[in-house]
């Protein structure tokens, strides 16, 4: 669908719009029938850097797009590996990749292109899937966690809990939240006036950098953002914590030193995970306004370095996958040597 053939709902919600800022006397705003583009500022350094910024950006993506589809691949081919872990890891591996591919690719082209701009619908469908996969993935980090739980705390009842019919619904219902969570996100924001101003300082379309282009009264708002917030960060980081406090408490009741070390090996990888994760969104969305490059090296955290620390934490620190990884080396080299052999 086109900017110029709007539906009838939308093109109401617009005049509903324009007649409230004119009612408010602005004559310096414009609502988003008139707004065809943004700018993206992106970071704010010499022109000299940017070949330097484009090639770390192609780099760590290739990382992304080799490291996780590698573990996807992995974990769908071998069948050791077919375990509620490693289906929720696989989700995992596919929720980083797509996020990480809505933000990268468009910030390498902005490195050389002058303009630097984003079309309307491009800004919009960028803050709907990123919203979509990342709070996706603090909803299935939950679930992981709780997985992590019934695994040393019923481990004789494990396979029977971890059906792979309550696997499938924690994974859609992570899905669903994401959906839902996203599409109030982006409606609530592109159905506000935005001011004369076009220009997004960040490198992609995010709904904080976007608060601050938007000439209206954002206490409603900011009210709802906020509310929406705490129902998708407060249920899932009780249940990592009460599902660690559980495994803990499990933990510390095993008599064996190396009992213990294997109980804890299970969860050390997730925890990783979850500590980069939250610890980057809660710096970047605490960060004051007045620090926009903070938050921009925040985002940075969880946009690339995120996707790309998970496939190593999973694949380094899991004996399970480590050795499907040998298994699969020798099949590599074996065919290699038989080919030279035939040469």
């Amino acid at each position: 669908m086109t900017l110029g053939s709007k539906p009838r709902v939308h093109l109401f919600i617009l005049l509903c719009a324009s007649q409230q800022v004119s009612a408010m006397g602005d004559r310096e705003t414009s609502n988003h029938s008139e707004v065809t583009d943004f700018i993206l500022v992106g970071f704010r350094v010499c022109p000299e850097l940017h070949m330097l910024l484009f090639l770390l950006f192609l780099l760590v993506y290739a990382m992304i797009l080799l490291g996780n589809f590698g573990m996807m691949v992995i974990i769908m081919t071998d069948p050791q590996l077919n375990t509620p872990m490693y289906f929720f890891l696989g989700n995992l591996s596919f929720i980083d990749l797509f996020y990480s591919s809505v933000i990268a690719p468009k910030a390498m082209i902005n490195f050389w292109s002058e303009s630097k701009s984003i079309f309307f619908a491009g800004c919009v469908t960028q803050l709907f899937l990123f919203a979509l996969f990342i709070v996706t993935e603090g909803f299935l980090l939950a679930a992981m966690a709780y997985d992590r739980f019934i695994a040393i705390c019923n481990p004789l009842l494990y396979s029977v809990q971890m059906s792979t019919r309550l696997c499938t619904q924690l994974v859609a219902g992570s899905y669903f939240c994401g959906c839902i969570s996203s599409v109030l996100l982006t409606s609530m924001t592109f159905t506000l006036p935005f001011c004369a101003s076009r220009a997004i300082d960040h490198f992609y379309c995010d709904s904080r950098p976007l608060q601050r282009i938007l000439c209206s009264d954002l206490s409603f708002y900011k009210m709802v953002f906020f509310s929406l917030s705490s129902s998708i960060v407060l249920p899932t980081i009780i249940v990592i914590i009460v599902s660690y406090m559980y495994i803990v408490s499990a933990v510390l009741k095993i008599r064996s030193t190396e009992g213990r070390k294997k109980a804890l090996s299970t969860c050390s990888s997730h925890l990783g995970v979850v500590s980069v994760l939250y610890g980057a969104v809660f710096f970047m969305y605490l960060t004051p306004d007045r620090f926009p490059e903070l938050s921009k090296v925040a985002s940075l955290c969880y946009t690339l370095v995120t996707p790309v620390l998970n496939p190593l934490i999973y694949s380094l620190r899991n004996k399970d996958v480590k050795e499907v990884l040998r298994k699969i080396l020798k099949k590599k080299i074996v065919v290699f040597n038989s080919f030279l052999t035939v040469i």
